[in-house]
């Protein structure tokens, strides 16, 4: 293990890192304390960057940083999803701790996030996000507290006059130029210091698309051509920094949120598996303004670090107190370890996923240290890393003295966390992610052409994916949907059907049932499965609504009303819920009942047919001749127009 000595320097207020006082009598003290800039480029493997050894990219910006400052080696994410590793990284918390792990899970106001803390000295805070998956106001809640500025996604439905879905950019993806030239317009309104920006590049993750002249350059590996790209991106940024004068006394740090799979070991892209694929990425850290001597120094620590280990690290750089909470460790006495002094223990790292559980599969666990790494899987796994560093040799085995000193490890960090969560019925096990690896991978494909309009292309991934697993409640819920979607109701009963069948507690399914089985005119069925949603979720007024209108066909009037009623209960003004409930009232004769919200409702929309249809049948019911008359004759006109 090597590890060259080199100084921070970082000092404000009087104030040093430990270790730091022979620098600190060099330079004089600053009134204000350094700028940080992170930068997360998605989906980044560290051996598909230059500086990592990787001899097929050009990433010259990262590669100009590592020259500057510390290059870490052995630096990794605890998760492979996006939102939990980002969380990670701006916490300092393990996943299970700060309890994101998934999408759309918001993030507890009990985690202090690394804005709050440094806004609290005195910091103007930023955040530029390239994917909606990282918008606050959607998939990410509560992960923008403590940012002065948060540049979500604008407010859309995403949907063309067509109703088909709009280009990917700007939608739910931004080029990572973009990213940066938002962060730079901000930058200049914003010039007084000091600053927490966070720049986050989305560009290497699927579908790998890089702009020109990327895609003619890396057009065999899009994938590599995505991260040249980014790393162009980055150079414009610090050439940015640079310009304004604030590059040198800061601290930059650039990370990956995870890996990418490739195809090793089956896994196309991300999020099921704990292997290094989807583990190791790159951690550079350019430290503030060094002393001439050590200006040109470069740093490689090989030491094995986490994402966890960067908000500490932060906190040391700035003299903000870390919180006691945290779960990593700050990287200072790594970076001032002199050859002289024993090098500390590799920090192991304890890795988490339950995006298997998203699909009805089986968590897992990963304990890595030194170079061993057992995963914790319903087949659980041991490698030698240093021997089978591809992970390809599978050496656990029960009665092994590694795997029971590692299990006893693991042990201990796992009584430090809150339970993890599952969707196993009691007695029940899940089934192992490596046995469903072909599945999840057609799933991704089919959400990525439905997102581009492929419809066809989603079906026949989907209907690939229910051979594989015809128990897959997820691939029979979404090829369901797509069928519905085509308009083939049957079908979609079908499948809708079976998904509800496999996860019974899945109210948007059975919902789903009961529209496709409502359009293909099975009535009853409709209102079995619509019934079966409103147990799960009595709130949904979807539901209602199309539940009375199934009990119209039925000539159950009585209940008919009940639902359009409830509706209205939530939504006074539902349009839908008011004529409904007026139908079922004449349905019943009683239109003594359906006859003032009627008359009101066709003063307020004089132009709705459907309103004057019913208000005629309530006139005639009444033996009011003249005013039905009247009504039909203004609906007719409405209709002619």
């Amino acid at each position: 293990m090597r590890r060259l000595a080199i100084l921070f320097g970082i000092l404000w207020l009087g104030t040093v890192w430990p270790g730091t006082a022979s620098w600190a009598q060099a330079v004089p003290a600053r009134n204000s304390p350094p700028d940080v800039f992170l930068i997360t480029i998605d989906t980044l493997r560290a051996d598909h960057v230059a500086c990592y050894g990787y001899k097929q990219v050009e990433t010259p910006a990262l590669d100009a940083l590592a020259a500057d400052g510390v290059r870490f080696t052995h630096a990794f994410t605890h998760s492979p999803i996006t939102n939990t590793s980002h969380t990670t990284i701006l916490t300092g918390l393990l996943p299970s701790v700060h309890g994101v792990t998934d999408f759309g899970v918001p993030l507890s106001p009990q985690h202090v996030t690394a804005a709050e803390l440094l806004k609290q000295h005195g910091y103007q805070t930023a955040a530029f996000i390239g994917a909606v998956i990282l918008d606050s106001n959607a998939l990410a809640p509560g992960l923008d507290r403590g940012f002065d500025f948060y540049d979500n996604f604008p407010k859309t439905d995403g949907k063309d006059a067509d109703g088909k879905n709009k280009e990917r950019w700007g939608r739910v993806e931004r080029r990572g130029m973009e990213v940066v030239e938002h962060a730079e317009a901000w930058f200049d309104k914003h010039r007084t210091g000091p600053h927490f920006v966070w720049v986050h590049l989305f560009d290497p993750h699927d579908p790998y698309e890089p702009p020109p002249p990327f895609a003619e350059k890396y057009k065999d590996h899009l994938y590599d051509g995505e991260i040249a790209y980014a790393d162009s991106a980055v150079a414009h940024w610090i050439a940015f920094l640079k310009k304004a004068g604030v590059y040198d006394n800061a601290i930059v740090i650039v990370t990956g949120d995870h890996g990418e799979g490739l195809g090793e070991h089956g896994e196309e892209t991300h999020g099921l598996f704990l292997y290094d694929s989807t583990l190791h990425i790159p951690l550079i850290l350019k430290t503030p303004l060094k002393t001439s001597a050590a200006a040109h120094h470069v740093a490689v620590i090989d030491a094995e670090v986490r994402t966890t280990d960067i908000l500490p690290t932060i906190l040391a750089a700035t003299g903000v107190a870390a919180p006691a909470e945290l779960n990593g460790e700050s990287l200072v006495p790594l970076i001032e370890q002199t050859p002289s002094v024993p090098a500390p223990p590799d920090r192991a790292l304890f890795g988490e996923t339950d995006y298997p559980l998203r699909w009805g599969w089986a968590s897992l666990r990963a304990l890595r240290t030194g170079n061993a790494k057992l995963i914790e899987a319903p087949r659980p796994e041991l490698y030698d890393l240093q021997a089978d560093p591809k992970e390809l040799k599978n050496l656990y085995a029960p009665d092994s003295s590694k795997v029971q000193a590692m299990q006893a490890e693991m042990a201990k960090w796992k009584a430090k966390l809150p339970p993890p969560g599952t969707t196993a019925k009691p007695g029940e096990s899940l089934p192992d992610p490596k046995d469903k690896i072909e599945v999840q991978n057609l799933l991704h494909n089919a959400m990525l052409a439905g997102d581009d309009n492929r419809a066809s292309d989603a079906r026949q991934f989907l209907e690939k994916a229910v051979q594989l697993d015809p128990t897959s409640a997820t691939a029979l819920r979404q090829l369901g949907e797509s069928e519905l979607a085509a308009g083939d109701f049957t079908k979609a009963s079908v499948h809708l059907k079976r998904a509800c069948e496999m996860r019974p507690e899945d109210s948007t399914a059975a919902f789903e049932t009961g529209e496709a089985m409502e359009k293909s005119g099975d009535w009853s069925g409709a209102r079995n499965a619509l019934e079966s949603s409103l147990k799960l979720q009595p709130s949904q007024v979807p539901a209602r609504l199309l539940l009375g209108h199934v009990y119209l066909q039925l000539k159950d009037a009585r209940n008919a009303a009940d639902q359009f009623e409830a509706a209205l209960l939530a939504d006074s003004n539902n349009s839908e819920g008011r004529l409904g409930l007026a139908e079922a009232q004449i349905q019943q004769s009683d239109f003594a009942a359906a006859l003032p919200d009627l008359e009101a409702f066709t003063k307020s929309d004089p132009r709705n047919a459907a309103a004057l249809r019913l208000l005629a049948r309530t006139y005639r019911g009444l033996g009011r001749e003249r005013d039905a008359k009247r009504a039909e004759e203004q609906a007719a006109a409405v209709e002619k127009k």
